[in-house]
């Protein structure tokens, strides 16, 4: 009832409702409280709540455009193959031929009985495979095996890109193969300059969806809410690709472009850092899949924590997943502190037993 309180005593006011609006409000969550030991949000409380969650997630740069958040309630779907049905629905909706749109989509709430009625597997509802002899994506290996053991076929490819693993109540796992949508756009990557980059056979897909981690409104769990915005570039080009624990490219990169990769002093693992992030940008841009690099991101959270200020509101964020993986002193975030204060609502990490996750933000 307190985080109930909470919530909406900052979403009236936020809505400039009266204090007598919000104290009925409130007296109808206390009632259902005390008959049903939690409370529904409305479908307002819903989206607002959402969006709150987007606004004070400190590890996103992109918080700018947080009240655009699209938000579909699933809260009345709980069989797994409805729920992949609405997944699928949601990629489709968020990629929206390449003009990609920030979307949620919230399934029912966990229990009383702390019961998830339903939640994914899957860290992300797009993500690549990844197999013990080096193939593929090495983030995915737990994952993977988790899907071959639920039957999945895996073609053994660097681009494999694995079904979603829905567990419902009885903690049950369903498996639905994603790979034959249209909406899953990948980009195969290729620099502005150099022709031979292509033969890299280097690719990614256009929609991080986060799918592992839980959204918390005003004390409500909603276990299963998946969510997106779009890639800021250095989180493929300087993490996914580039991370000697991930798809480890920078030498293959140097070569191709014919650095001298003998010696540390030759700098040619930030020089090829560099132009595997501008292979990046330039393959989304020409394939007009939106994508914004990291400089224009820090500009647009400059402008959010202005906002923010505007409106008296506190500004908070963790510093480490904020500076951008590529050139951080050339943003002003490197030279700002931020209160790491959690927030509520919020997006929370949970455990996924036996599957090795990655965070979502410039550090996944």
């Amino acid at each position: 009832m307190k985080q109930a309180e909470e919530f909406i005593t900052l979403c009236y006011s936020e809505w400039g409702r009266t204090k007598d609006e919000t104290a009925l409000r409130l007296y109808e969550i206390n009632k259902e409280i005390n008959e049903t030991a939690m409370y529904t949000h409305t479908v307002e409380e819903l989206t607002y709540g959402a969006k709150l969650a987007w606004r004070n997630a400190n590890k996103c740069i992109g918080r700018l455009f947080w009240e655009t958040l699209t938000v579909f309630d699933e809260r009345n779907t709980a069989d797994p193959a409805q729920v992949a049905i609405a997944a699928k629905r949601h990629l489709e909706f968020a990629e929206n031929e390449g003009k990609i749109r920030s979307t949620i989509t919230i399934f029912p709430p966990r229990t009383p009985e702390g019961k998830d009625p339903v939640r994914f597997l899957n860290h992300q509802l797009i993500r690549y495979a990844g197999y013990k002899d080096g193939r593929g994506d090495p983030a995915s290996i737990h994952m993977t095996h988790h899907a071959l053991q639920q039957g999945w076929k895996a073609a053994g490819g660097d681009f494999d890109i694995l079904p979603l693993l829905i567990e419902d109540a009885e903690e049950k796992v369903h498996l639905f193969e994603l790979k034959n949508m249209t909406a899953i756009r990948e980009i195969r990557l290729r620099h502005p300059e150099e022709a031979g980059f292509e033969k890299l056979g280097l690719q990614w897909y256009a929609v991080p969806v986060i799918s592992d981690m839980e959204l918390e409104i005003g004390g409500i769990i909603y276990p299963a809410a998946p969510f997106n915005g779009w890639y800021m570039g250095t989180e493929i080009g300087a993490r996914n690709l580039a991370d000697d624990f991930r798809y480890n490219k920078l030498r293959e990169v140097a070569v191709c472009l014919g650095l001298d990769v003998s010696k540390a002093t030759s700098l040619w693992k930030d020089r090829a850092l560099v132009e595997l992030n501008r292979a990046v940008i330039y393959s989304f841009q020409e394939e007009g899949v939106s994508l914004v690099d990291h400089h224009t991101a820090a500009e647009q959270f400059r402008i959010f924590c202005e906002r923010e200020e505007r409106k008296g509101r506190e500004i908070t964020g963790d510093w480490t997943w904020l500076i951008p993986p590529v050139s951080p002193a050339a943003t002003h975030i490197f030279h700002q502190e931020y209160d790491a204060e959690e927030k509520s609502p919020c997006f929370r990490y949970r455990d996924s037993p036996g599957i090795t996750s990655c965070p979502f933000s410039n550090k996944k």
